[in-house]
């Protein structure tokens, strides 16, 4: 999974929690598939509507805080979302997405998010931490590289994968 190519959903605030990216009332939902019709409604109730699979969220600053439920990133991903796009991730959100192996969070400048267009077709390169903007001529920008723990976790496709033996030599 080193290259992904899609469309950006852009919501470009700060703070977006997790109550609003899954609403509380949808918890007892067991359905992936059912969950991830309300994922973010708190700000947009045509969001699943608008999200085709293997797009990208772009958002603000401290993306995901609030509550550690898991809901969150397992309504995105099902929602068609690959990767999340944001200056910084909630640490608990973070670790939900990459621990699942439900989303990629990749950390970019926040003169990178402001650039970038809701609806843009970008590729994002994690092998070469790079995000190219199609629509935008292929403007490249920089994203923050994954530790390598982390970037293991994701290779195996969530914790659960991880052969322990992986985690030696990081």
């Amino acid at each position: 999974m080193n290259q992904l190519e899609g469309v950006v959903h852009k919501y470009y605030r700060d703070n977006i929690d997790t109550d609003v990216i899954i609403p509380g009332q949808y918890l007892k939902i067991h359905d992936h598939k059912e969950l991830a019709k309300h994922a973010m409604e708190g700000i947009d109730v045509e969001f699943s509507k608008k999200v085709s699979e293997g797009d990208f969220l772009l958002c603000g600053r401290n993306f995901g805080c609030g509550s550690s439920r898991e809901h969150a990133p397992i309504a995105l991903a099902n929602s068609g979302i690959k990767a999340i796009i944001a200056p910084s991730f909630a640490r608990i959100f973070y670790r939900n997405a990459v621990d699942g192996g439900y989303l990629l969070p990749i950390e970019v400048g926040e003169e990178t998010c402001r650039q970038i267009e809701n609806g843009d077709r970008i590729i994002v390169d994690t092998l070469n931490s790079k995000l190219v903007n199609v629509t935008q001529g292929r403007k490249s920008y920089d994203t923050k590289p994954f530790p390598a723990l982390i970037a293991r976790i994701i290779e195996a496709g969530g914790l659960i994968n991880l052969d322990p033996h992986q985690l030696i030599d990081v």
